[in-house]
C-alpha cells in the first residue's frame, strides 16, 4: 500500500503565502484578482497550466521572466515567514509508516520550489527519493499522469494508493487514476470524488479504511 502525498497546502502551509505572491503578481500585470480568487483558479495546478490560464483571460501573452520572478519571490517569502509545516503532519506520516505502508510525495511544484519548501520545514530528508513531479509527467493534474507516475516508481497499484490532496484538480487527478482520495474540508471537493476530513488525526485510520 502506498499513500501519495501532495506538497504545498498538505505537508507545508505554503498555499496563503504563494497565491499572496502570485495574486501580486499579477496585479502587477494587470488582472487585479484577489488572493481567494487567484486560489480557486490556479491552486493545485502547475505552473504551465497557471500561465495558460492566465493569458488566455489577459488574451496575451506574459513576459519571459514572469515565471523565474515570481517563483524567486515565493522562496524568498518561504524563508523569511518561515513556512510551516501542515500541523499534525509529521505525527501522521508516523503513524502511517508504523504500519508499514509507503509514502511518497507527488506535486504540482518544481524540484526547485519543493527543495525550498521541503527543506525549511525539516521534510525534505524525510522524503528524499520519494519525492515526484509535475515536470516528470507530459500532463499535469487535473489528469491522472503524475500519481500514475508516481505509483509506478513506488512498484505500487493504482487500486493500493491513497492520495492526500488540497485542490480540485488533485482530487480529479486521484479519481482518474484510480486512488482513493481523503481530503480535509474545502468547497467542491467532494463532488470531485474525494472524502473529507479535516484533522490530520483522523489521517491513519482513513488511510487504513
Amino acid at each position: 500500500m502506498l499513500v501519495i502525498f501532495d506538497c504545498d497546502g498538505v505537508l507545508v502551509d505554503s498555499e496563503p503565502l504563494s497565491n499572496t505572491v502570485f495574486a501580486r503578481a499579477l496585479q502587477r500585470e494587470g488582472l487585479d484578482w484577489s488572493l481567494e480568487e487567484t486560489m480557486r483558479r490556479l491552486m493545485g495546478r502547475s505552473m504551465k497550466a497557471c500561465v495558460e490560464i492566465v493569458e488566455g483571460v489577459l488574451a496575451r501573452q506574459l513576459p519571459e521572466d514572469f515565471v523565474h520572478k515570481m517563483q524567486a519571490d515565493t522562496l524568498q517569502a518561504f524563508r523569511d515567514a518561515p513556512l510551516q509545516p501542515v500541523p499534525g503532519i509529521n505525527e501522521a506520516i508516523d503513524a502511517i509508516e508504523a504500519l508499514g505502508i509507503k509514502t511518497c510525495i507527488a506535486s504540482s511544484g518544481g524540484f526547485d520550489k519543493m527543495e525550498v519548501s521541503l527543506g525549511v520545514t525539516g521534510l525534505w530528508s524525510r522524503f528524499e527519493g520519494r519525492i515526484f513531479s509535475s515536470s516528470q509527467v507530459k500532463r499535469g493534474k487535473p489528469f491522472p499522469d503524475l500519481f500514475l507516475h508516481a505509483a509506478i516508481s513506488m512498484n505500487e497499484q493504482p487500486f493500493d494508493c491513497v492520495v492526500v490532496e488540497d485542490s480540485v484538480p488533485g482530487a480529479l487527478a486521484a479519481k482518474a487514476a484510480g486512488m482513493r482520495a481523503p481530503h480535509a474540508d474545502r468547497d467542491a471537493m467532494g463532488a470531485a470524488g474525494a472524502f473529507l476530513f479535516n484533522d490530520m488525526k483522523q489521517l491513519p485510520d482513513l488511510v487504513r479504511g
